[in-house]
C-alpha cells in the first residue's frame, strides 16, 4: 500500500505541472486558449487511446509489472521535454506530453483496483480516498514549485512588445530552457520509483481477477447499468476538475478578477489542490461512516454553486469561490471509480479500463471550454464545469445505484 501511494503522488505531481506549463507555452508560442488546451487535449487524450492496451498489458504481466512499465513509460516522457525545449518546439511538447501521460495510464489502470481490492469492498472507497490523498500532495506542490522555477521570470505583453527581435529571442530561448532541468529530475526519479517497485515485495496478482477477466468483453462491463453511468461521471469530473485547474492562472490574472501576476496565481492553483488534499483527509474519514453516495451528491452540489457564485461575481468573491471548488472535489474520484467497480467480480478490471479512458473528460471539457473563452469570455466559460458537476449530482443520488449485476456477467 505504502509503494501505491508514493505512485498517486508522482503521478499527481505531473498532472498538476500541466497547469503551470499551459500559460508558459500560451506565452512562449503565442496561442489562443483553444490552442493551449491542446496540452489537456493530448494529454489525457492519451487515456481514451491507451487504456485498452495498457488494460491488456496489465492482464498479462499483473499489477506490480504494469505498475514497473507505466513508471518507465512515464520516465520517457519526461525526459522528452529536454529535446522539445531545445528546439522550441510545440508539437514535440505535445508529443512528450502523451508519452507521460501513456506512463501514467498504465499506472492509473494497474494502481486504482490493485489499491480498491487490497482490502474489504465496503471500505474499497475509503481506501482509495486515502491513497488519492498523496495524489493531492502532489498536485499540491507542482504548482507551487513550478510556479516559482517556470513562470517567474515570465515578461508582461507590454514589456515583450517593447524587446527587440534579438532580445526576444534570446527571451524564447530562456522560457523554453526552464522546463529542462525539472522534467529531467522528474525522469530520474520515475526510473528509481520503477526500480524500487520491481525490487520491493508486492503480489503481482489478486486472487484470479486478471485471469478470470479475459472470458468478458469491454461491452459485459458496460451493460451494468452502474458501470455506464459512473464512465460519464469520470468524464464529467475529470473534465471539469481539469478544465478548472487549467484556467486559474489567466483566470486569476484577469483585472477584474484577481489582478495579480501569473506566477502569484500559481500559488492559488496549489491552494485549489491542496483543498482537494485536505477534503481527502476529511473524506476518509467521512466516507467510513456515511453513505458514499450522498456524500458524492453534496460535495457536487457545493462543488457547482461555487462555481455558479464565481460566474456571477468580481474580484475577491469570484476568485475565492472558484479556488475553493477544490475542496469539493476532493472525495469525488475514488467514490466514483468505487462505486463504479463495485460488485463485479471478474468485470472488475473491464469496468477499470472503461473509467481510465472516460478520463478522456480531461481532455475534451478545457478544450470546448478554451473555444468559450476564446468566443464568450474566460469568465463565462465556467459554465462547462458547472453542467458537470449537475450530472454527478444525479450520478450520486441514481446513476450510481446497484441493480442486476450477476445477469449481466453472464
Amino acid at each position: 500500500m505504502a509503494s501505491c501511494t508514493v505512485i498517486f503522488f508522482m503521478w499527481g505531481f505531473l498532472t498538476s505541472l500541466n497547469d503551470v506549463l499551459i500559460p508558459h507555452l500560451k506565452a512562449l508560442f503565442t496561442l489562443d486558449y483553444t490552442q493551449a488546451m491542446l496540452v489537456q487535449f493530448v494529454f489525457f487524450g492519451a487515456y481514451f487511446l491507451m487504456s485498452l492496451p495498457a488494460g491488456k498489458l496489465v492482464e498479462r504481466i499483473g499489477f506490480k509489472f504494469g505498475m514497473v512499465v507505466g513508471l518507465l513509460v512515464a520516465g520517457v516522457g519526461a525526459a522528452m521535454f529536454w529535446p522539445a525545449a531545445r528546439w522550441q518546439n510545440y508539437d514535440l511538447f505535445l508529443a512528450a506530453f502523451f508519452v507521460l501521460a501513456t506512463g501514467i495510464t498504465v499506472l492509473q489502470v494497474a494502481a486504482n483496483p490493485y489499491v480498491g481490492l487490497l482490502g474489504p469492498e465496503r471500505t474499497a472507497s475509503s481506501r482509495l480516498t486515502l491513497a488519492q490523498t498523496l495524489n493531492s500532495l502532489g498536485t499540491t506542490l507542482g504548482p507551487k514549485l513550478g510556479g516559482m522555477v517556470i513562470l517567474g521570470t515570465i515578461l508582461g505583453a507590454d514589456q515583450i512588445s517593447k524587446l527587440s527581435d534579438t532580445q526576444l529571442a534570446a527571451y524564447h530561448v530562456q522560457q523554453a530552457q526552464l522546463v529542462q532541468v525539472p522534467y529531467l529530475v522528474l525522469a530520474a526519479l520515475l526510473v528509481l520509483l520503477a526500480l524500487f517497485v520491481w525490487w520491493v515485495r508486492l503480489p503481482s496478482r489478486l486472487g484470479n481477477v486478471v485471469a478470470a477477466d479475459r472470458d468478458h468483453s469491454l461491452w459485459d462491463a458496460l451493460r451494468v447499468p452502474h458501470v455506464a453511468y459512473a464512465v460519464v461521471a469520470i468524464f464529467c469530473y475529470v473534465g471539469a476538475e481539469v478544465a478548472i485547474g487549467s484556467f486559474l492562472i489567466s483566470y486569476l490574472s484577469q483585472p477584474e478578477i484577481g489582478n495579480i501576476s501569473e506566477a502569484h496565481a500559481a500559488d492559488y492553483v496549489a491552494y485549489y489542490w491542496g483543498g482537494a488534499m485536505l477534503g481527502r483527509f476529511i473524506g476518509t474519514f467521512l466516507l467510513a461512516r456515511f453513505d458514499p453516495r450522498k456524500l458524492l451528491a453534496l460535495f457536487a452540489a457545493i462543488a457547482g454553486m461555487l462555481v455558479l457564485a464565481s460566474m456571477l461575481s468580481y474580484h475577491g468573491l469570484a476568485m475565492y469561490s472558484i479556488v475553493a471548488v477544490g475542496l469539493f472535489n476532493s472525495i469525488m474520484f475514488p467514490t466514483i471509480f468505487a462505486l463504479g467497480i463495485e460488485r463485479l467480480g471478474p468485470l472488475t478490471d473491464k469496468a477499470s479500463s472503461l473509467l481510465v479512458m472516460a478520463i478522456v473528460g480531461g481532455a475534451v471539457i478545457p478544450y470546448i471550454q478554451g473555444a468559450l473563452a476564446d468566443h464568450l469570455g474566460i469568465h463565462h466559460a465556467f459554465v462547462l464545469p458547472l453542467l458537470c458537476y449537475a450530472y454527478i449530482i444525479f450520478y450520486g443520488r441514481s446513476g450510481s445505484k446497484i441493480r442486476d449485476v450477476t445477469a449481466n456477467q453472464g
